[in-house]
Order: C-alpha cells, then sequence, then structure tokens
C-alpha cells in the first residue's frame, strides 16, 4: 500500500464521520489548550520574576552578617553572627574588582513633612546607590559622599512619598522629620515602581550612620557590592570572602552572588511551570482516552472493511498502519485546533490584562502538536493491533 493511498484512506474514514471525528479532535484540543496555556502563563511569570531580579543588574554581590555551621552531632546547629560594619563596606570598595559597595539597613518609621504625615520604608544607605541599583534621581542629587560615620542629616524621597507630602511641589531644601529627627531634602527618586509586591516609590533614603543610630543597630543588614562585568562571580565572591576573613577573623558572613539568586529562582520556576503544565496534562489524557474508546468503536464497525482489504492482499502491518494513521491525524487535527485556541486565549489574555505575564515560546507549539501525535499514536495502537488480527473469514463472514 502506497503512503498516498495510505492518507487517502485515512482522511475519507475521517470525513466519512465527521460528527464523531470533531468530538474526538475536541477532546485534544481541549487537552492541548489546557497544556499550553498554563504552560504559557508558568513561562511568563517565569520570565517575569527573573526581570524583576534582574533590573537591578547580575553583577551583583550580597553580603549579610551570619554564618550557620554544623558541629559534632547531626541538628547541632549554631549561628555565630558577628557585626557587619561601616568599615567593612568601606575596606571593598578598595578591592581592584568592586565598582562600588552599598551599606544597608532597611525599616519603617514615620515622615513628617510639608504638613502632612505617613509610615513608609526608611532605608539606610550609601552615596553608591543609584550605581549600583542601576535607580535614578529625579530632581536634586543622592546622598553626598560624606564620611560614613559622621554623615549628615539628608535624606532623598521616593517618588511616591514626595507626592503623598508635597504633591507637585518640588522639595528640596524642605526639613522634613524621619522618625522624629530632623533632615534635609536634597533629591528626589524616579519612579521605579514594585518588586515582587514592594514599591520601591514608597520609600526615603538617609544616610547608613542615621539609620543605625534610628533603628537602635549595630550591625548593618548588608551589604550590596558591584563588580565589574568582565569578572567571574565566584572569583570576586572569593576575593570578598579573603577580604571578610582577615578583617573578622572568622567566616561569620554569608555570600551570595545574583547569579546564584538567579539560578535558584529559576529552578523553582521551572519546577512550577512544569507542575501547572502537568495538571493540564490531564485533560489531554482525557482526550487520549477518546481517540481509544472512538477508534475501538471504528474497529468493530468495519470489521467488514478489514476482511474485504486482507482478502485484497492488505497485509497485517498495512491495516496496522492504517487505523494509527487514522488515530494520529485525529490528535493532529485537535492538536492544531488546540494551539490556535490557546494562542487566541493568551492574546486576549494579554489584551485585557496587560500584567499577566503570558509568553508561548516556539518550542512549546511544537512540543505540543507533537505530543498530540504521540497521545494519539499510543491510543490507537490497541484497537490499531485488534484490527491487524483479525482473521479475514471471520471479518469478511460479518458482512
Amino acid at each position: 500500500m502506497l503512503i498516498k493511498d495510505l492518507l487517502n484512506l485515512s482522511f475519507s474514514a475521517v470525513h466519512t464521520r465527521r460528527l464523531r471525528s470533531s468530538l474526538t479532535a475536541l477532546g485534544i484540543a481541549v487537552g492541548i489548550t489546557a497544556v499550553v496555556l498554563l504552560t504559557s502563563v508558568g513561562e511568563g511569570l517565569h520570565r517575569f520574576v527573573l526581570a524583576e531580579f534582574s533590573q537591578f543588574g547580575t553583577n551583583l554581590v550580597g553580603i549579610t552578617p551570619g554564618k550557620a555551621t554544623t558541629h559534632g552531632m547531626s541538628g547541632a546547629i549554631m549561628s555565630n553572627v558577628r557585626p557587619l560594619t561601616l568599615d567593612d563596606a568601606t575596606a571593598m570598595e578598595q578591592l581592584p574588582q568592586v565598582i562600588a559597595a552599598v551599606p544597608v539597613i532597611q525599616g519603617n518609621a514615620a515622615v513628617e513633612g510639608g504638613g502632612l504625615q505617613r509610615r513608609t520604608a526608611i532605608f539606610g544607605v550609601g552615596p553608591k546607590v543609584p550605581e549600583v541599583w542601576s535607580i535614578k534621581v529625579s530632581a536634586g542629587q543622592f546622598l553626598p559622599d560624606d564620611d560614613p560615620r559622621t554623615a549628615r542629616s539628608f535624606v532623598v524621597l521616593g517618588s511616591k512619598v514626595k507626592q503623598e507630602l508635597f504633591g507637585n511641589q518640588i522639595p528640596l531644601g524642605e526639613i522634613v522629620r524621619v522618625g522624629g529627627s530632623r533632615y534635609r531634602v536634597i533629591g528626589v527618586m524616579e519612579s521605579k515602581g514594585q518588586l515582587l509586591g514592594f514599591d520601591l516609590d514608597d520609600a526615603v533614603y538617609i544616610p547608613a550612620a542615621k539609620s543605625m543610630e534610628l533603628f537602635n543597630r549595630e550591625s548593618l543588614m548588608e551589604i550590596d557590592v558591584l563588580y565589574k562585568k568582565e569578572l567571574d562571580a565566584n572569583k570576586v565572591s572569593e576575593q570578598l570572602k579573603e577580604l571578610l576573613l582577615a578583617r573578622h577573623g572568622a567566616e561569620d558572613f554569608t555570600i551570595v552572588t545574583q547569579e546564584q539568586m538567579l539560578e535558584v529562582l529559576s529552578s523553582v520556576l521551572n519546577i512550577l511551570t512544569f507542575a501547572v503544565g502537568a495538571l493540564g496534562g490531564i485533560s489531554l489524557v482525557v482526550g487520549g482516552v477518546g481517540i481509544l474508546t472512538i477508534m475501538t468503536i471504528a474497529v468493530k464497525e468495519r470489521v467488514s472493511e478489514i476482511g474485504l482489504l486482507t482478502a485484497l492482499g492488505a497485509e497485517r502491518r498495512q491495516i496496522l498502519l492504517l487505523f494509527l494513521s487514522e488515530a494520529m491525524l485525529l490528535s493532529a487535527l485537535g492538536g492544531a485546533l488546540g494551539l490556535f485556541l490557546a494562542l487566541s486565549i493568551a492574546e486576549l489574555i494579554h489584551l485585557a490584562a496587560p500584567g499577566i505575564p503570558v509568553h508561548t515560546p516556539w518550542h512549546f507549539v511544537v512540543m505540543a502538536e507533537a505530543l498530540a501525535v504521540v497521545v494519539g499514536l499510543l491510543a490507537g495502537v490497541i484497537p490499531a493491533r485488534h484490527a491487524a488480527n483479525m482473521n479475514p473469514v471471520d471479518a469478511l463472514r460479518t458482512e
């Protein structure tokens, strides 16, 4: 039997039973739509979260105080925490690999200005924040490069805080109270938006030493280090580790590169995408069961046709291929319909709610169609084998 004849017979069988074929293909279409749409949302979320984390750049290293170590028997975990100081941050900036280092303390306090008051996030930082965090000043300037321990009482307002307290007025030179202490406004930040639900515009920036006094802290919460892009993150981490070991005498700190954080986050999001896609795969399995049922019924209805083909010289392998190709054709048509529905729904979601991340890579489309064909192939094996193994004499007697 020629391939052309095989395809003609398969198309003829599908076309003859249009209603049944349409319903069977619809079952596969629903499954493919669910798989592609859910994995597209998962992939969109994946890209969105990674983009949010990457907006500060990838050549960053974060150092936090404390190092969990294990001693003796299982479960004997001790946490040895020593202060991470402003001098540590200054020392890190002296390394040739480092562009800038920013000490960080974060808290929450009342901010008063323009006759109004509101509680907001307070960032105690150094003067290199715009460079390290990739943020810009829209008016005035950022904190000056004062001696970290004798920094002047200057404050830079986030765009939302500025709007809430001073409206459209440019507040440069105005006096505001942060946690009860007086600060002079020297800058306003550009709008940065939200990072994973945290509003970066609803914050104010004061010198790190002032925030240590405000929140009664002896240690920094973190030091963010920006290194040269062409350098290897692991080598930079080793240099920072050697420096802090020399200063502290012990590894009482934790170093995490932006690359490491993105790798861990990416692996978690990949698992999430796979799990969401697997849920949609349940619908595809149901569609496969539908093909199995329909093809089994088709074999019983076409017993005489099978007997006639055998009597005319068709081999068992050719009859097997005939029914397998019919099952694969149904699933391929259903897969194509499912892809069309999934891409259409994804586009509608994007237009109706641009904030919902939806992304459908082309390899998802190819894999989904291939998966539909494989489901049809597997579902059609049992009915096709049954048809191929029929006794031609018995089959002809049914006529």
